[in-house]
Parts: C-alpha cells; structure tokens; sequence
C-alpha cells in the first residue's frame, strides 16, 4: 500500500484510537499512575477492573505513547500521558472525556442525515434539547463540560495572549468578557495589564459558585467584576468587549444580534474583539475546517472566515478593522470598531 492509502488507514481507525485514549481517562489509568511507576495488576486492584482485560487497554496506550512498558509489564505515565492528568496546569483530561463521552459520540453518527436534510444540531435530534439546557439539567454532564470548558480556556488563552502581545491596550481602562466562563482569559489579561479592570458577562448558573471563579486566585480580585445577564438583551458598558469562542456556536442571526446588543452599549470609537478559529483559503489544513462539522454537529453555528466575520460586524454597525494572529495561526482575534 503506498503513502496515500495508508493515510487514509489511519483515518479510517482514527476512532480507534481516540475511543481507547477516552476509556483510559475514564477509568483512571493515567491518575493512577501519577505516583509512579505500576504494574496492570496492582492498576487494576486499585480501579476496582479486570486485570485481564486492563492489560491490553494499557498496552494499547503504550503503542499511542501515552505510557511507557517494561518487560515486566509494569507501566508508567510518558510525556504526553502527563497532559491527561487532573492535576497538570493544562489538563486535557476534561477535553477528552466531553469530545470522546456519550453524548457527543452518540451525536456524530447523525451527520450524514444534517447533510442530506439540510438542518444541523444533531444534539437536539439525539437527546430532544439544546446542550447547555442538557448541561444544566445533567449535573455530571454539566460537570464534564465546565472541566473541558477549563482545559480549552488555559489552552487558548496562552495564544490569545501571544496573538494580542503587540496590541496598544494604553488607551484602555475597561475590558468586558462577554459569555467570559470563570474569568480565566480576562484575569489573565488583567494580570498582564495593571491599569485595566475587567467585568465578566455570563449566565447566572455558570458564575453561581464563587470558588470556580479565577479573580481571587490570581490576584485581580479588586479589579475584576462578575456580572449576571443576557448577551442578546444588554451588555455592562465597557471601553473594549471580547468574545471567546462565542460566535461560533450561533447561526448569523443570532451572532448579529448579540454584536448590536454590544454595539448598543459601546461607547464611541469603542472596540470588540471576537476570538475564534478562522477559516483560511482553499486547500489549506486548518483545524477550523475540522471544528466546523463538530459546530454543525453540536449547535446551531460554525467557523467562520475573516471576510464572513467583517461581514457580521458591518452588519451590527462595526467596522472591520484587523486580524490578530498567534504564530501557529491557531485563532484569530477578530478587531472590530464603532464609528
């Protein structure tokens, strides 16, 4: 088989591999080898599993570089292992068991059909409601999305920060982040910036519990406001408004709407910032064009080019101003201004 063919083999038992990957977290394989070095046996002892058959899964993992094993069969974390760790400052732990659990691998059997109907959001056709109303009502649910939710945000902060690293904040005292989580990416600018204070913008169960939330822990806690609301009805005024990851879980109807909301509060010359994956030309790989069938799967949105962006933002009454990039290209941050 030449190189193509064995590409396209890879793809092909690409579940494979990222099914195995999700049952070692979801049993605990990496945590419990987190002290050191064990055999399948004490593992399994300690998971409360079959031995027998943890062997192989573990030895599976071994072939994915994820552990390291002896001749004596006995098992420890490698480096990329580390990552899937509860306690490694950029756990991908929460990723895997919300990208590779139930709810989302029962919804991607329904792409065909999306396609063929024409109607996205496979997750209402699965399970008869929206997500986050899921989210709500499934705290166990609720609890794997807020954890990958959290891996994502460490993740893509360090490259919103890199991407922003040459913009004038100088003229900025007021940052708000809209639908901003547990504040990790505004506390993080905070933390960069002194003179700025921020508010997050978010649902009223999301920012409900005060020891999710990340002023206090990383020192901007006099600087930083956590404000309940409604990003479709009315935003706090600010001198600048970020969006993380926002847009594009909403078709265009909706991302014009929360923009004008935005726009509305604004002040003159104010700014917004809309951070997401973005599309690139033709016939270059990006993970944009991957993440753009899961939000087709998942929501009622997508990713979006710079061009489709620019569009939005003069449609809500902004004008298009300029991209800012990371070195890998990774995200976008997506500038736009009120005249």
């Amino acid at each position: 088989m030449d190189d193509t063919g064995s590409k396209v083999m890879d793809l092909i038992f690409g579940r494979w591999r990222s099914q195995i990957l999700y049952a070692g977290v979801k049993l605990g394989v990496f945590e419990a080898l987190a002290g050191g070095a064990k055999n399948a046996v004490q593992v399994a002892h300690e998971l409360g599993v079959d031995a027998g058959m943890l062997y192989p899964l573990m030895r599976a993992l071994g072939s994915l570089e994820l552990l390291r094993e002896d001749t004596t069969r006995t098992f420890a974390l490698a480096p990329m292992g580390e990552w899937l760790c509860r306690d490694h400052p950029h756990s991908l732990r929460g990723m895997t068991l919300l990208e590779e659990g139930p709810e989302t691998y029962a919804t991607w059997r329904h792409l065909p059909a999306l396609i063929t109907e024409g109607q996205q959001n496979a997750f209402i056709r699965e399970f008869g409601q929206p997500v986050f109303e899921r989210a709500a009502q499934n705290p166990s649910y609720g609890a794997v999305i807020n954890e990958a939710m959290s891996s994502y945000s460490r993740i893509h902060t360090t490259l919103v920060l890199e991407a922003l690293a040459h913009y004038d904040f100088s003229g900025i005292t007021h940052l708000c982040d809209v639908g901003g989580g547990h504040g990790y990416t505004l506390c993080s600018l905070l933390v960069q910036y002194p003179h700025l204070r921020g508010t997050v913008l978010e649902l009223p169960s999301v920012i409900a519990q005060p020891e999710l939330l990340w002023a206090d822990k990383m020192g901007v806690g006099d600087r930083c406001t956590f404000v309940p609301g409604d990003m479709f009805r009315a935003v706090p005024p600010a001198d600048v408004y970020m969006m993380k990851y926002i847009m594009h879980d909403w078709n265009d109807a909706e991302c014009r709407q929360i923009l004008s909301a935005i726009h509305r509060a604004a002040p003159q010359h104010g700014r917004v910032l809309i951070i997401e994956h973005v599309v690139p030309g033709p016939d270059t790989p990006h993970f944009a064009k991957l993440f753009d069938i899961h939000m087709l799967i998942m929501l009622t949105g997508r990713e979006r080019t710079v061009e489709e962006y620019s569009g939005l933002l003069e449609g809500a009454g902004w004008t298009y101003r300029q991209t800012w990039y990371p070195a890998s290209k990774l995200l976008g941050v997506v500038e736009g201004r009120k005249a």
